[in-house]
């Protein structure tokens, strides 16, 4: 399943905030799941820097195309968005790569 990552990014430490979501999207990746992991633009911002709406508007435009959302863990305005957007597209939110992996999605499309 294509599996939207969201979570902590600006707030707290952003290189701890990077690798724990990079540790999450390996995790997803290695349950045979193709995550979408929008803190990779962390490294494309340090190259080509950009506006906080342009990554938004960025990560959004990925979103509908993904079969659930996993909602990491720490305070993110911009997570919490997403979750507002995946709840109006009638996307599956989990609350963690384990309530993910542990949920029955008998009758989900992979």
């Amino acid at each position: 399943m294509r599996i939207y990552v969201a979570g902590p990014y600006t707030k707290g430490d952003v290189a701890m905030n990077v690798r724990s979501a990079i540790e999450a999207a390996d995790r997803l990746l290695k349950a045979g799941h193709a995550p979408f992991l929008p803190h990779l633009a962390h490294f494309w911002h340090l190259v080509c820097p950009g506006p906080y709406e342009q990554w938004i508007t960025l990560d959004l435009a990925w979103l509908p195309v993904c079969q659930a959302i996993v909602r990491l863990p720490g305070d993110s305005s911009g997570a919490d968005g997403e979750i507002v957007e995946a709840r109006r597209l009638g996307i599956p939110i989990f609350s963690s790569v384990d309530a993910f992996l542990n949920a029955d999605l008998t009758g989900q499309t992979q």
